[in-house]
């Protein structure tokens, strides 16, 4: 029979795998959501080149700093107003 505290150990570990799953599906979603979102803002629809040209460099650049700048704003006050559990 498993001593008890070799069952809460086991089940941290599943509870930290499961918390690093669930931070991994997030990371993917934001990587996709601001891919679409700078995408969309930054690239003429119709391409000319085959490559980014000055301008949607540019753009790509301070769509993803202004992203992530608010990404970490928002995630700063949300972990602000987290009450322990």
């Amino acid at each position: 029979m498993a001593a008890p505290k070799d069952v809460r150990s086991e089940l941290e570990k599943e509870m930290m795998f499961g918390m690093a799953e669930k931070e991994m599906e997030y990371r993917v979603e934001l990587f996709n959501r601001l891919t679409h979102v700078c995408f969309e803002k930054c690239i003429e629809k119709r391409h000319k080149e085959g490559e980014l040209n000055m301008g949607e460099n540019s753009c790509i650049d301070r769509c993803v700093s202004k992203y992530w700048q608010v990404t970490n704003i928002v995630g700063g006050m949300l972990g602000t107003q987290q009450t322990p559990m």
